[in-house]
């Protein structure tokens, strides 16, 4: 059975790819940062679902996650999904702060995971014929808009990253997919992004239907099960309403 790695895997986007991924066998190991919630979604799922407590903005915590990879099997596949939008500031008014920690996440954390897991990728895609690096963007990693600087340049970050290493592994039998939602309602995004400002996240969404997360997890299941000579470069994923970063269409 192929193992893959979800990173953010307690929620959202990433606990819909567990689900998902699960049920179309794949052995998944579910990283975020919060045990309880990773534990409560290993009893939900079964036995495919693996939990382990990272945090991918910690070298030492990511060695031991590289530690419990290669104790365990090695690794066929990774969804890089762990991610967040800090704040609405204008740059002129931008809170340092966020944009650093928004940085570390997106950009520095794919990074790690990234690195940490490539020997085993490598490894396994020499036995297997293909490994698969897909990277979780957003439409923030396409367009900029008013009050996003933060957020969008940490995505744009993410999206060079993930391209750049997409033309650095030609010729390899890896396949490095990036996937860029748009509005996707989660529990958690905007409500983070507000500091827990309910009615300010909920707003985010009204007049209009918007994704959610379990229509990114399908989008994931997809793109890794096509023949490995298929590579889906940038697959970009709005609600009908949303036409772009500004624009929603909204009752």
């Amino acid at each position: 059975m192929k193992r893959v790695l979800v990173t953010g895997g307690s929620s959202g986007i990433g606990a819909a790819t567990v689900r998902r991924l699960a049920s179309d066998g794949w052995q998944v190991i579910a990283a975020a940062r919060r045990s309880e919630r990773l534990e409560a979604l290993a009893a939900e799922v079964g036995p495919a679902v693996t939990p382990f407590t990272v945090d991918i903005t910690c070298d030492d915590s990511v060695a031991a996650l590289t530690d419990f990879l290669r104790d365990t099997g090695g690794l066929d596949a990774v969804v890089n999904n762990a991610g967040g939008a800090l704040g609405m500031d204008r740059v002129d008014q931008g809170n340092l702060h966020q944009w650093q920690d928004m940085y570390n996440l997106n950009v520095l954390g794919t990074l790690r995971v990234t690195q940490a897991v490539m020997p085993f990728l490598r490894v396994a895609a020499q036995r297997t014929g293909g490994s698969d690096i897909v990277v979780i963007t957003s439409t923030a990693a396409l367009d900029p808009y008013e009050g996003g600087a933060g957020y969008t340049s940490a995505k744009h970050a993410e999206r060079v990253l993930a391209t750049t290493l997409r033309w650095e592994l030609a010729g390899e039998p890896l396949r490095v997919i990036q996937i860029s939602p748009g509005a996707v309602e989660t529990e958690e995004f905007s409500l983070n992004r507000f500091a827990g400002d309910a009615d300010r996240a909920a707003a985010t969404y009204d007049g209009f239907t918007p994704l959610v997360a379990e229509d990114i997890a399908e989008a994931i299941s997809w793109t890794l099960s096509l023949p490995t000579h298929v590579n889906i470069d940038q697959l970009t994923i709005r609600p009908r309403a949303q036409v772009n970063n500004w624009k929603t269409a909204r009752s």
